[in-house]
């Protein structure tokens, strides 16, 4: 007797939030280990890859000296690849290599003090972007730094995270799945009976949580990067936690939120930073040129920043 696919719902912390995986399967998952390997999935991204975790083999590989070799773990690895392969796409608009700006900015692993000396905003310093600094040794898993860099992953490894909850998933013979960490999702196979999954765009304002759409997603990734949940705000202006890497500091005049359509997660999340510290004009070309159906929400000239919005599609060039 064949048996019926019942919904299952896991989560479990991860990355200073929490991880959500909502699925159908025959029978208990939980006999199966399914419960532990997600989690173990997750444990090890944020045990590779944070910020803040002195020990984590990232942070390792931010305190190596220059020129030296250092061995990665192949997680790690795979998505320092794919963190500067767009870099170089986005002409640096996506920079790995700000975890100095994000420490400055109070966004780190060191939050902001009250007495906290910020930068200035203003000043543009020319930076050499990650893709520029690191060097890749695919054949032995090896990366060393060219020049001085801090590393952070926090716009690449969430996504990385869930694409690892998907490939658990598919491990145990799950067919039909959403999973998610902290907003960023991947579907497979629709619900059993036919349906998509319907996945919320959020209002992209502060304070609470609103619905600004539902995407209908059946298969892929969908990831979201604005400034909403995480800012400053300085002399009147709110800065977001997103770094744009051209001026140095925090993105200030960016749109209010990006939404990308992937294949994985990982890419969507990386695609969504670039995209939106490039802005609905640039960054909407280079989407299309790239074929990457993207969703800008931008807010209204003149207007409080968590008023009525505008929207752009990369399907619009």
């Amino acid at each position: 007797m064949i048996l019926p696919l019942e919904r299952q719902v896991f989560s479990g912390a991860t990355m200073g939030t929490r991880y959500s995986a909502v699925f159908y399967a025959r029978g208990d998952a939980v006999r199966s280990g399914l419960n532990r390997d997600l989690q173990a999935a997750v444990d090890a991204v944020d045990a590779q890859m944070s910020t803040w975790k002195p020990d984590s083999a990232l942070m390792r590989l931010n305190r190596a000296p220059t020129g030296i070799w250092c061995k990665m773990p192949e997680e790690l690895f795979t998505v320092l690849a794919a963190a500067l392969e767009i870099g170089r796409l986005s002409e640096g608009a996506f920079d790995i290599g700000v975890g100095d700006l994000v420490a400055a900015w109070g966004f780190g692993s060191q939050a902001a003090s009250s007495d906290q000396k910020w930068p200035d905003a203003k000043t543009t310093v020319a930076r050499r972007p990650a893709h520029l600094c690191l060097e890749l040794d695919h054949a032995q898993q090896r990366v060393r730094k060219l020049a001085a860099v801090t590393l952070d992953l926090s716009g690449i490894a969430k996504g990385f995270g869930v694409d690892e909850l998907a490939s658990v998933l598919m491990a145990h013979g799950v067919e039909h799945f959403l999973v998610s960490i902290d907003g960023e999702l991947r579907a497979a196979g629709g619900k059993p009976e036919g349906s998509p999954w319907r996945v919320a765009v959020e209002k992209p304002q502060t304070g609470h949580r609103a619905v600004e759409g539902v995407i209908e997603l059946s298969e892929g990734a969908v990831a979201t990067s604005g400034d909403y949940r995480h800012f400053v705000e300085r002399d009147g202006i709110r800065y977001g936690h997103t770094m744009d890497p051209r001026h140095g500091a925090p993105l200030a005049d960016g749109p209010a939120a990006v939404t990308v359509m992937a294949a994985t997660c990982m890419g969507g999340d990386a695609w969504a930073t670039a995209l939106l510290v490039l802005g609905p004009g640039t960054g909407a070309e280079l989407a299309s040129r790239q074929g990457i159906e993207a969703l800008f929400i931008d807010r209204l000239p003149g207007t409080a920043p968590d008023a009525i919005t505008s929207f752009q599609s990369s399907k619009e060039n």
